[in-house]
């Protein structure tokens, strides 16, 4: 077994189906070793993508996404992706390749310093020194990950430990024949030495299965103060976020949580779904007006940064309950009158297990906001009719709701026109939409895709995009043809970053750096060889998103192209 091997071993024995890359000589014995074992390789076009790919593995199977990417540049051009599942707490394992361990700092070939370029934006970040350490840093990595507040860790592999021992050997000349000189003998010496060193205890047996991580348990004594609170509320609302779902096999559980505590519940980032399309308690609309007239206010898994005002919509007289497995953002802005350090999903679990009062007695407040969700309803569908020059943005998110299957994944990368879908599309099922997350970062489409459509494949994954934000993505129609992924993408082309342009020329009256071209990008991907659309009427809507889910059917990555007009549905949406 070379390292390579090695490496392969451990992530199958931790349960790893894939792994994103973009293939380099610093990292191919990985590659080579990962497809001997069974893990399906999957090389994209850039190495953000894979980073996002495994991101999306994590958030929806549960099991650790990882990433190989070769030395230097590979790595650097991570690390936006990298920041990103940092702040989504996505456990992912980073593998990087590195120079060989004598030519370090030497000027080798694209050699940097690279675990002080990531380690701000990682848990842990190790590098191996010999061959016999790379089974337990990969056990070690693998626990981390997971461990506490779950995040990305990364873990470098210099090249010479990854390649068998005698070609490492040639490299090093210590298969060469006697050198004459003193100086060449010495260097001869020295170099055999330190190969010695690399492989030495090689064959040492090294454990790589899997640590017992658990994640961290709320009080008790804390868990029966908040039920007890929840109970003697009059108008109290929960927020679930995506950390509730940091076990998503545990999804299921979670909802019949949701449903016994009996709280009208507002649900962001991976948590939408939850509840299904049209659960009574799944409150949609006016959360802000909802939050200002509570008395109790349950934050599972949500902190109070930008999304909540930095906590200030939640008024002063309304009492806080707040969980999170993050210490920080736990009081992040605002102090919970109750804090419970621990896992979102289990406080869920935990406080709905311990309520005693039936919820009925909230229904005149549930019955109230659910009588303004309805009427945002009808405004929304009002203006869905509006006449644009191009099709209305919400009536094309509309009609994708109104084609979505019970068991599609819905994709979200874009500003204007992927924040208007936020309103109108309706997840069927838990753990089936995915964003960035509180980042929002552009660019996630394709790996998210990528990573749903290889976690769920007899599922359709849909992706929302904004024309602006497809620029990061469109390459990778490449990837979906070539290792046969039949997505279904659908642009908002309005030929502008309208999001921001529409207060850019409010305030500052100028649109500079904004305007886009109305590409017709059905043409682009058909270049790489997938099915591309192109739809600027209504009328059409409904037959090019059917023919575009036949496709995919039959195998076929797909893009349809809306040309979409211009609105104000989104005025003054600019987030600081």
């Amino acid at each position: 077994m070379h390292g390579g091997d090695r490496v392969a071993t451990a992530l199958r024995e931790h349960g790893v189906r894939f792994l994103f890359t973009l293939c380099g000589g610093h990292i191919s014995p990985i590659l080579v070793g990962s497809k001997n074992q069974g893990i399906r390789v999957v090389d994209v076009r850039h190495e953000a993508t894979a980073m996002f790919a495994a991101d999306a593995v994590a958030r929806l199977s549960g099991t650790p996404g990882v990433v190989a990417v070769t030395a230097g540049p590979g790595l650097t051009n991570l690390i936006t992706a990298l920041k990103n599942a940092q702040l989504a707490q996505s456990p992912v394992v980073v593998l990087g390749g590195a120079t060989a361990t004598a030519l370090r700092g030497r000027g080798a070939l694209q050699d940097i310093d690279q675990t002080a370029l990531v380690g701000p934006h990682v848990k842990w970040a190790g590098r191996a020194r010999r061959v016999r350490d790379l089974a337990p840093l990969l056990r070690r990595a693998f626990a981390v990950t997971r461990e506490g507040v779950p995040g990305p860790v990364f873990l470098e592999i210099p090249v010479d430990l990854l390649y068998p021992e005698s070609v490492v050997r040639d490299w090093y000349g210590a298969n060469a024949k006697e050198a004459r000189s003193v100086s060449g003998r010495l260097l001869k010496f020295y170099l055999g030495r330190h190969v010695n060193k690399l492989f030495v205890g090689q064959d040492h047996s090294q454990s790589s299965e899997p640590l017992v991580v658990s994640g961290p348990r709320p009080s008790r004594r804390k868990i029966l103060r908040a039920a007890r609170r929840i109970e003697r509320a009059e108008r109290p609302v929960m927020l679930v976020g995506s950390q509730a779902l940091s076990n998503p096999l545990r999804a299921d559980e979670i909802a019949a949580a949701v449903e016994r505590i009996g709280v009208p519940v507002y649900l962001s980032g991976m948590a939408r779904g939850l509840m299904g399309a049209d659960h009574p308690l799944h409150m949609r609309h006016q959360r802000k007006q909802a939050l200002a007239e509570s008395d109790l206010v349950v934050l599972a898994g949500v902190p109070c940064d930008f999304r909540l005002n930095y906590g200030r919509h939640i008024p002063r007289r309304s009492f806080l309950v707040a969980a999170n497995r993050s210490r920080r953002d736990l009081r992040l802005n605002r102090r919970p009158d109750i804090g419970l350090l621990g896992d979102a999903g289990t406080f869920l679990r935990e406080v709905g297990g311990a309520m005693r009062r039936d919820a009925a007695r909230w229904t005149t407040w549930r019955g109230e906001l659910t009588r303004r969700d309805a009427a945002r309803e009808g405004e929304i569908r009002t203006q869905s009719d509006e006449q644009v020059a191009g099709l209305n943005p919400l009536a094309v998110c509309l009609e994708i709701d109104a084609h979505l299957d019970d068991d599609s994944v819905v994709i979200a990368d874009g500003g204007d026109f992927v924040a208007t879908a936020s309103y109108v599309v309706r997840p069927r099922k838990p753990v089936s939409w995915l964003d960035p997350g509180v980042f929002g970062t552009l660019g996630v489409g394709a790996g998210f895709a990528l990573g749903a459509k290889l976690c769920r494949p007899d599922s359709q994954v849909w992706v929302i995009f904004g024309d602006g934000s497809l620029g990061y993505s469109i390459a990778e129609f490449d990837t979906f043809v070539r290792h046969e992924v039949p997505i279904i993408a659908v642009v908002g082309n309005d030929a502008c970053w309208r999001q921001i342009a529409r207060d850019q020329i409010d305030i500052l009256g100028d649109d500079v750096g904004c305007p886009l071209r109305p590409t017709d990008y059905q043409d682009v991907i058909e270049g790489f060889g997938a099915k591309g659309f192109r739809v600027s009427e209504r009328s059409q809507l409904a037959m090019v998103l059917q023919q575009a889910k036949q496709a995919a059917v039959e195998g076929r990555p797909v893009l349809v192209n809306a040309l979409i007009g211009k609105t104000e549905f989104r005025k003054g949406s600019i987030s600081i």
